[in-house]
């Protein structure tokens, strides 16, 4: 397969994983059983300003983005169109699905959400094109500051859970569940993506290699935050979600 042809086929991968990221959001936003710690902090800040949740997830993306510079990360391309992308993404899945009646509709709409998260997450990261806003603030903070890397997402995600929660966002069962079952969905499936014919992990006999680098380049390096278990409302890796190859 040609360079651009291969590359072409990260970029739809790349669109199809991102847009399924921000239906998986919406659909645990119309749950209402709690949502991941990001959403939270998107929820309570939509309480608070005139905009959509789709809006506020892209202006919040930009401002993160921000804070990345101070912390010496780079973004790929990949991370540029995460920022916006799932945030229109979201509010189409939020204007086509209304909330369900009843616990049992909300508990499986929320399942259903958790586990479309964890294809758009593997799919997404699999690209190899950048990181996502929030998982770059993570390895920023742990770069920049020599934290460890639970240490810097468990302060950075209950800081957000936090201030969320303050401003009406919301926390439940699905915000436990969230946090401790994405991981371990997204982690076989990652290998899965990286076997695709045109994955810049693999190589020429079909098998995976490792990559190495702490950010994600349109050439195909992954960014260190594909080591470390993925922060919510972005495309989110998984703790060494291969071992053959080592994430808006």
């Amino acid at each position: 397969m040609s360079r651009s042809t291969s590359l072409v086929l990260r970029f739809v991968q790349l669109a199809v994983g991102l847009f399924l990221y921000g239906a998986s959001t919406a659909l645990q936003v119309r749950a209402v059983v709690g949502v991941g710690s990001w959403t939270v902090l998107t929820q309570g800040l939509e309480n608070v300003l005139p905009w959509s949740f789709g809006v506020v997830t892209v202006v919040s993306s930009v401002v993160i983005l921000l804070l990345w510079i101070p912390l010496r990360q780079k973004p790929g391309i990949g991370t540029l169109c995460n920022v916006l992308a799932i945030g229109p993404s979201a509010d189409l899945v939020l204007w086509l699905v209304p909330e369900p009646d009843g616990m049992v509709a909300r508990v499986l709409l929320f399942a259903a959400g958790l586990a479309l998260l964890a294809v758009a997450t593997a799919c997404y990261i699999g690209a190899g094109l950048g990181a996502g806003a929030r998982d770059g603030l993570m390895v920023g903070v742990h770069e920049r500051f020599g934290w460890p890397l639970w240490l810097a997402r468990t302060v950075i995600e209950v800081t957000v859970v936090v201030v969320g929660w303050l401003l009406g966002g919301d926390v439940g069962v699905g915000t436990v569940v969230a946090a401790f079952a994405i991981g371990p969905m997204v982690q076989p499936l990652m290998p899965l993506f990286r076997r695709l014919p045109w994955s810049p992990t693999r190589t020429d006999d079909g098998t995976t290699r490792s990559v190495h680098g702490s950010g994600t380049t349109p050439g195909g390096d992954e960014t260190a935050a594909a080591r470390v278990a993925p922060c919510d409302s972005e495309s989110r890796p998984t703790a060494t979600p291969a071992r053959s190859s080592a994430v808006r």
